[in-house]
């Protein structure tokens, strides 16, 4: 199984150094598990005349009668006249043309495979596979897979076909060499077919039900073996010493009963409650906190640090732009007003005699609470007694960065994540399945929903007159651009053009512009201008996305909404509504639409819910790649599972592994000797970041 694939035969130097850059295939083993993305039932034959442009795949049993090449240069195209005596069809190929011609007889007996397209009134199939016919024997029956390949695998002749091939030729070899990779205790509870036979069937399915009992024991193992991965971690960590934080002491009440802005949800005082008890118990807490756009995470993250400092503890919060640390800064600041305590704030812009007096100020513990950037996290913060870390926001940081937090004291500190961005059910207990999760299911009271509206961007005169109108009542407006690094310079140029254009038809009010190509500097003070009201109109790029909070501001317009993800368009609507004045968000579009892109568009004008948006940006558009899940600890990546498509296999494959580790933990008996080598195998001995959180 580890043998290079060069020595496979078939393959090749050559043929090798393309499969390892281009899919990453670079063992015996890889290929095998380059499963096929998609089956075609081979069993029939279509007619010329039945047949027309909009079909899926088909074969046709015929004869080429002529070959012809037409146009020049790049746009020279061989085209084989191909018919079965019911009509005729163009084959045509774009390259490769001396090699086809050789290859095929005019007249001789084919059978031909491929997706029929129109071009130009004619039905015609492109770079279509082809088989000798001989008799009824030799032709391709049955289900036959289909292998993803690109551009340049194509060229140097490595199409799903060839990949077929290099694959049969891997199973003959290792068939009988391949290790069972379950216990036999897990095959029988899961009730799933050996991995012989499981491989075998993947790549080629004697029948549909075989094939489908091939993806389940194939997307079985791979979901068990990441809980697996992800409960150890679970099981190791509560084996860690926390801090017990046993008291809530006088900050923790005068802040209750004098400063608190406005009486708690029950989503936020149930969360506390939840935190306050593992904070309590002696084990580390690693909790994630979830919490749609303006449910108050902020609040509830400042009670818990009140919590630390009661106990004789340093807290501290971690945001991901000196934007969001400089407004948690400023709000905490502002509801600690006239409680004696010592709150600072560290960037990468803060001045070095400001860094050396937070330092001091730390080490002695005058210094109670600590917000800042990733510039916490450099060995040159030290802190007395740090009890508690907050990181906001954190998939935009890295395990390794949080790891630093962990050596700031004796013990590691308790640990809450936050985030924003609902995450759907599957993906949380896969990709966060090794943390305790909270969710705040309410707006605090007062907020109006925002109401989302879709319009074309032909018709923009009523919708700048909706604009002044709003602007006119003393709101404030933002309108946001696209910005996506593949065409950054002609996004930017966009801004531009919209920021003059926005000048022109608005010339009684303030307009600033904000993107990430700006320095720091000009940046926020373009973000001060706003929140201050000093400019009512805010042209951006994304960058808003996180962080500044501008109660005023009531209507979000986003430009090319098209170009956005479902909960990107989430977020940034989240930007406005924090007043208690109606709010709007315009979401602006060209009329052409895909199917996929309308059913966002419509989900977000109906649905005000960020874990029903979550759940249906994840339908639309998958998972995505889970590289970002090595940061939770998930070291391997999904080769055949669907987060979406199989939720119940991902439940089905916990319990079973919850069993698994209730019997043995440390996967020590005999029985599991198949379980720890696999898993060590999977996570490539990797330091084990899953602890962090």
């Amino acid at each position: 199984m580890s043998t290079d694939i060069k020595f496979l035969a078939g393959v090749g130097p050559k043929k090798a150094e393309i499969l390892n850059k281009e899919i990453d295939i670079f063992t015996v083993e890889d290929i095998l598990y380059y499963f096929p993305y998609r089956y075609i039932d081979r069993s029939r034959i279509y007619l010329i005349r039945e047949i027309d442009g909009n079909m899926p795949y088909i074969q046709l049993k015929g004869h080429i009668t002529a070959f012809e090449t037409f146009g020049e240069g790049r746009n020279k195209r061989l085209v084989g006249h191909f018919t079965d005596g019911t009509g005729i069809i163009d084959l045509v190929w774009f390259q490769g043309a001396k090699f086809i011609v050789d290859k095929y007889r005019t007249y001789s007996p084919y059978i031909i495979f491929g997706k029929p397209t129109v071009f130009g009134s004619k039905i015609n199939i492109a770079h279509p596979e082809i088989d000798a016919y001989i008799d009824e024997a030799s032709r391709p029956v049955g289900l036959t897979g289909f292998y993803n390949t690109t551009e340049k695998m194509k060229k140097h002749y490595l199409n799903s076909k060839a990949i077929q091939k290099i694959v049969h030729s891997a199973l003959v070899s290792t068939l009988s060499h391949i290790d069972e990779t379950l216990p036999e205790h897990v095959i029988q509870q899961a009730r799933v077919i050996e991995l012989k036979k499981a491989l075998r069937n993947i790549h080629f399915p004697e029948n549909p039900a075989i094939l489908r009992d091939a993806q389940f024991r194939l997307k079985f193992e791979e979901l068990f073996y990441i809980q697996l991965n992800l409960l150890q971690y679970r099981s190791d960590r509560k084996k860690l010493k926390g801090f017990v934080f046993s008291q809530v002491g006088d900050y923790f009440n005068s802040f209750y009963n004098q400063n608190l802005p406005f009486e708690l949800t029950n989503a936020q005082k149930r969360i506390i409650r939840e935190i306050r008890h593992d904070m309590a118990t002696g084990e580390q807490m690693n909790r994630l906190l979830q919490g749609d756009v303006g449910s108050g995470k902020t609040l509830v993250a400042l009670m818990l640090m009140l919590i630390a400092i009661d106990n004789g503890f340093q807290a501290c919060l971690m945001a991901p732009t000196e934007i969001l640390a400089t407004q948690h800064y400023e709000t905490i600041k502002e509801l600690l007003f006239g409680l004696n305590i010592h709150v600072d704030l560290l960037t990468g812009s803060t001045k070095k005699a400001a860094r050396e007096k937070i330092h001091n100020n730390l080490l002695t513990g005058d210094l109670q609470i600590l917000i800042g950037t990733h510039a916490l996290i450099e060995d040159t913060v030290q802190f007395a007694n740090l009890g508690l870390v907050i990181v906001d926001e954190q998939h935009r940081f890295g395990v390794a960065q949080r790891a630093k937090l962990w050596k700031k004291n004796t013990r590691p500190p308790h640990v809450l994540v936050m985030t924003a961005t609902p995450i759907p059910r599957t993906l949380a207990m896969t990709v966060y399945g090794d943390l305790d999760v909270s969710v705040i299911d309410e707006l605090p009271p007062g907020r109006k929903p925002i109401q989302t509206v879709h319009q074309y961007d032909k018709k923009r005169g009523a919708l700048y007159q909706s604009v002044r109108k709003q602007l006119h009542e003393g709101r404030q407006v933002y309108i946001v651009y696209p910005l996506i690094e593949e065409s950054e310079k002609l996004d930017l140029k966009n801004l531009e053009d919209g920021y003059k254009h926005i000048c022109e038809v608005f010339p009684e009010y303030k307009v600033c512009k904000v993107h990430g190509k700006m320095k720091p500097k000009d940046k926020d003070e373009e973000m001060r201008r706003f929140a201050n009201n000093d400019a009512q109109i805010m042209v951006a790029t994304t960058v808003i996305e996180v962080g500044v909070n501008v109660p005023n501001a009531s209507v979000m317009i986003i430009e090319s909404a098209q170009r956005f993800g479902l909960s990107q368009l989430h977020q940034l609507r989240g930007r406005v509504g924090r007043g208690a004045d109606q709010s709007f968000c315009i979401l602006i579009t060209p009329y052409e639409l895909s199917t996929d892109t309308r059913k966002r568009i419509n989900i977000m004008v109906e649905s005000n819910d960020g874990f029903e948006i979550a759940e249906a940006d994840l339908k639309l558009r998958g998972p995505g790649d889970l590289e970002g899940t090595q940061q939770s600890g998930v070291a391997f990546n999904l080769r055949i599972a669907n987060l979406v498509r199989d939720g119940e296999i991902v439940n089905f494959a916990r319990e079973i592994a919850d069993k698994v580790l209730d019997e043995d933990p440390d996967l020590s008996t005999p029985k599991n000797l198949i379980l720890k080598r696999q898993l060590k195998k999977l996570s490539g001995n990797r330091f084990n970041w899953g602890i962090i959180s």
